[in-house]
């Protein structure tokens, strides 16, 4: 749930816990003060841990799928190195 700042008529702030549909307050609740809600800048986004790199990738290309060359070769070595091969 989302946290709403809350401006009195005095000029004071305050913070509400309010769900996203609540509707807005009208009035403090420990002062009875009309009160208009404030937007504010958020919290922003917060990155946490070591994030993801290009030599996270297997091939490190950036893209974690093999290409159609290298794929196209390992194929025809492995039918060249197996024993049904030789045999045919």
């Amino acid at each position: 749930m989302p946290t709403y700042e809350y401006k009195r008529e005095d000029g004071t702030i305050f913070e509400k816990l309010q769900g996203i549909n609540d509707a807005p307050l009208t009035e403090c609740p420990e002062t009875g003060q009309k009160v208009r809600r404030v937007i504010s800048g958020g919290a922003g986004v917060v990155y946490k841990g070591t994030g993801f790199y290009v030599t996270d990738y297997k091939n490190g290309n950036g893209s974690s799928k093999p290409s159609a060359e290298n794929g196209s070769e390992k194929t025809a070595d492995a039918k060249e190195a197996s024993p049904k091969a030789e045999k045919e």
